[in-house]
């Protein structure tokens, strides 16, 4: 049972789910909206609020802590100059879901994920 547990499993081992929600958010970053799952988009909107928070202070700790959680530095970098300073004054909810269709191949909820 999954009484009060604190993430979903998403059908992937722990490594596999890092990696998934690593590239969803590099994804998001570079181009600011992406279309993916709706429980995929809800647990990046988790991932990708945290990474934000951080970085709304520009220095070398959140350098070091947003590309440990990335591993990429050009999306590092866009995070922390472009788009962390745009949610200075802004308390959460950086991000927006928007459901949008049923993919074709399993009718699976889709949304699109996106900056506000």
């Amino acid at each position: 049972m999954r009484h009060n547990h604190g993430y979903r499993k998403l059908g992937r081992t722990s490594a596999h789910r890092k990696a998934l929600l690593k590239n969803l958010a590099i994804a998001l970053i570079k181009y600011e909206k992406i279309e993916t799952s709706v429980f995929k988009a809800k647990e990046l909107q988790s991932y990708i609020e945290k990474l934000v928070s951080a970085a709304r202070v520009e220095d070398l700790n959140t350098h070091r802590f947003v590309f440990a959680s990335l591993q990429d530095k050009e999306t590092t970098k866009k995070l922390i100059t472009q788009i962390a300073p745009k949610y200075k004054d802004r308390n959460g909810g950086y991000t927006r879901i928007q459901r949008t269709r049923l993919r074709r191949g399993d009718a699976s909820q889709m949304a699109i994920i996106e900056f506000v």
